[in-house]
């Protein structure tokens, strides 16, 4: 068994050295070495937000840069094609540069661009729209403000007040490592780190509010939080929502144990000092993982859903209900979908993940009929109420993957005027974009949250014979680098 063992530390050995080699000689063959201050011109932001600076024809990130800019940054690390640096000083600022408001923008990892003008936020998110559409979809672009054949991408629509605008704040509880004490607040940018808070610029003031009370209550119990080295701790995340339009809240507490200690005052407590709370739900996760929920979800106290309203259309939210965090750009982003879709009352619409039916039920307000399908059982349960609570009988949904839902549905004789798709960040699954293509529909509004997905699908559809018309940036997530958006291809006959 030893010297088995032995042989394998021994090739372990080698493979270690060989990758310890590659990586010297990259550093060797890079211009500048680790911890050497150089001067770097800023020529644009990453999808995540750093600078991408140039030095002697050199590319190195740098967190904090703008584009314009000419900044003084120290090298922490390098590679054979590019590195990364700290930035040192600003020698040359931008004009768009501006003092982020929020104490721990610089430390915290939920917003990238509150230093960033924004005006100049919008502007760049379409232009990092084009790029992906023009990089990766290989697909031509019309200039703004151009009149050509090619793909019209809108500015980005933004938002009169960008601030407040989160109705759902998931946060994780740790402990403070100086004091032990109970802290609830967003993690370090690449760390799991938590940054203590108490008052967050993007979140709706009862989110706030709501993890204020719910640290403090745990404090005075003497919860212990969960810890990812050990597994051990009772309390993991705190969950909060809030009806924008209804005022009404809801509480998840995400624990590491069935039993939640001292239950009844927690219930006493929140009640107390939420006088808006409609909703107490225990949410169990006993898994050694980072996602945030488990399997199994309960309520402590009150209803098992919040209601909120999105243009007049009425939605009951279950702890676990995907439901857009901005209702303001989602009504906006909405609006563009339907009018996409170009209805007229008659046209049979597929919502391919569909969620809780909110793109379903815009939708079946001008449309003949809607099929809406989601992996998510819980989800079609949830659009199958919603449908009825706004009395709205031409909607039906079906729970399952879309790719194969769809195809059946095809099998089946149901057809399509218009197909809607609003997929997760990992875009289309290969067999609807090729069930699309079968089924032929006039249009296809795709709804995206990742510009790079979408520019590779859209290909994939103009190779099918679909014909990109235009595509509108929504800003759903200000001061951060998301950006969401909705295409309009049409069916123009051929594939070649």
């Amino acid at each position: 068994m030893r010297k088995g063992t032995n042989k394998g530390g021994s090739h372990n050995g080698r493979s270690n050295r060989g990758r310890n080699a590659a990586a010297e000689k990259e550093r060797a063959d890079a211009p500048f070495q680790k911890n050497e201050e150089v001067t770097v011109d800023i020529i644009g932001l990453t999808h995540d937000g750093e600078g991408v600076g140039r030095a002697n024809g050199f590319t190195l990130f740098i967190q904090g840069a703008l584009p314009g800019e000419r900044v003084r940054a120290k090298v922490m690390k390098v590679k054979k094609q590019y590195g990364y640096a700290r930035l040192v000083e600003l020698l040359e600022k931008s004009a768009d540069r501006q003092e982020p408001p929020c104490d721990i923008f610089k430390e915290c990892g939920g917003c990238q661009l509150q230093h960033f003008d924004y005006a100049a936020q919008l502007a760049w998110k379409r232009q990092h729209v084009v790029d992906n559409l023009v990089r990766i979809g290989k697909l031509n672009v019309a200039g703004e403000g151009e009149a050509s054949d090619g793909i019209v991408v809108h500015p980005t629509v933004g938002m009169d007040k960008p601030w407040r605008y989160r109705n759902k704040a998931s946060v994780p509880i740790g402990t403070h490592n100086a004091s032990g004490e109970l802290i609830a607040g967003f993690y370090a940018r690449g760390t799991h780190r938590i940054i203590d808070m108490d008052d967050c610029l993007i979140e709706h003031e009862h989110n706030d509010e709501v993890v204020r009370v719910v640290k403090r209550i745990g404090r005075e119990l003497g919860v212990t939080p969960y810890d990812e080295e050990t597994g051990c701790g009772v309390l993991r995340h705190v969950m909060a929502r809030t009806g924008v339009v209804t005022g009404e809240i809801m509480v998840v507490l995400i624990t590491n144990v069935k039993k939640l200690p001292s239950a009844d005052r927690w219930i006493e407590r929140i009640r107390e000092e939420l006088p808006g709370v409609k909703s107490i739900v225990q949410n169990v996760n006993t898994r050694e993982t980072n996602v945030i929920f488990g399997d199994e979800t309960r309520t402590l106290w009150g209803s098992d859903v919040i209601y909120d309203e999105l243009d007049g259309i009425r939605f009951a939210i279950s702890a676990r209900s995907f439901y857009q965090v901005n209702p303001m750009q989602t009504v906006e982003l909405y609006r563009r979908a339907v009018e996409y879709a170009g209805l007229t009352g008659n046209e049979d619409v597929i919502d391919a993940y569909c969620g809780i039916g909110t793109i379903s039920l815009f939708l079946a307000r001008k449309a003949g009929r809607v099929y809406g399908v989601e992996i998510v059982p819980e989800a079609i349960e949830d659009a199958a109420r919603n449908a009825k609570l706004n009395g709205i009988e031409n909607a039906i949904f079906e729970a399952g993957p879309a790719e194969v839902v769809i195809p059946r549905w095809r099998e089946e004789g149901i057809t399509a005027d218009v197909i809607v798709v609003d997929p997760p960040r990992k875009g289309c699954d290969p067999a609807l974009l090729e069930t699309i293509l079968k089924m032929q529909p006039e249009r296809v509004v795709y709804v995206s949250c990742n510009p790079s997905t979408l520019a590779r699908d859209l290909r994939v559809l103009e190779d099918g014979g679909y014909r990109t018309v235009e595509v509108v940036p929504v800003d759903m997530f200000p001061h951060t680098t998301h950006v969401e958006c909705c295409s309009l291809l049409v069916w123009n006959g051929n594939n070649e």
